[in-house]
């Protein structure tokens, strides 16, 4: 049943460090947006040592946690469930509390990919090519495990790297192969782009978009654009952001904690872009 306006209740996003996280905007965008006037959320900096303390003084006001780095494998043993979507890629970025006092443990990043992806009108691809080979790339391969029957190219810095990427493909049933990141230019020729890397990081690569390009997805959202996604934009790519993949993520948070269904997308969506212009 949903709540009611006026049932106080509080959730917070949790990461180390945390004060750039634009989860809290979000969120709160939401509950206004649904009128939910007694509704908090805030943001914690906890790190692994700190997190099951803090989860255990949590009182019965708690609707639910984010999580961020590096927190998204250190709540798993926190939590009395977590889902199917979650265990496979050992990691859980959302924490519900129910009504009898059980903690489950979500993934929102995989779904809230394949949201993105499907908003700019990309339901299925018959190959890919990831650049980057960390957790975010895995949540990225478990997103193509939905939308990509063919080859996903995965570029990375080095063989430990590269072996971790065919083990993630080998779990989350993808055709996975590695290639040098010395080669990553040949990545902007597949029909779907994932970025997982670190801002800086692509930037070498803009001079290689090629006069026709697909779609990119950069998960960065700040600094935005990214010079290989503004170069993207100008040879007359799609580019989904970093942005589009936090609100949608952050959508599925928001019916998960408050009970209620959809999300307010565009409301979440505005605050976000307004957050970052601000900055």
């Amino acid at each position: 049943m949903p709540p009611r306006a006026t049932d106080a209740r509080r959730a917070a996003v949790l990461g180390k460090p945390i004060a750039h996280s634009l989860s809290p905007v979000l969120h709160r965008a939401a509950y206004d947006a649904l009128g939910l006037t007694d509704w908090s959320y805030g943001r914690f900096e906890i790190d692994e040592d700190t997190l099951p303390d803090f989860i255990e003084k949590l009182g019965p006001e708690w609707a639910g946690l984010s999580l961020t780095m590096p927190l998204k494998r250190a709540v798993i043993p926190l939590v009395d469930e977590i889902s199917e979507t979650a265990a496979s890629v050992d990691a859980v970025n959302t924490v519900v509390f129910t009504e009898d006092g059980r903690r489950i443990g979500d993934n929102t990043d995989i779904p809230g990919m394949v949201a993105a992806l499907r908003e700019h009108g990309i339901e299925q691809v018959d190959s890919a090519a990831i650049l980057g080979a960390g957790a975010t790339a895995s949540s990225a391969l478990a997103a193509l495990a939905r939308i990509c029957p063919g080859e996903v190219v995965a570029y990375v810095r080095s063989e430990a790297r590269a072996a971790e990427m065919r083990q993630w493909g080998e779990r989350l049933d993808v055709d996975v192969r590695t290639a040098d990141w010395a080669d990553a230019q040949q990545a902007l020729k597949a029909p779907l782009v994932i970025a997982t890397t670190p801002a800086g990081t692509t930037d070498a690569l803009a001079a290689a978009v090629p006069e026709r390009p697909a779609t990119l997805f950069d998960v960065l959202y700040e600094p935005w654009p990214t010079e290989l996604a503004a170069r993207w934009s100008m040879f007359g790519g799609a580019v989904v952001s970093g942005l589009d993949l936090l609100v949608h993520q952050a959508v599925l948070q928001v019916e998960q904690m408050t009970g209620i269904s959809p999300a307010p997308l565009e409301a979440m969506r505005h605050a976000g872009e307004k957050a970052l212009a601000a900055r």
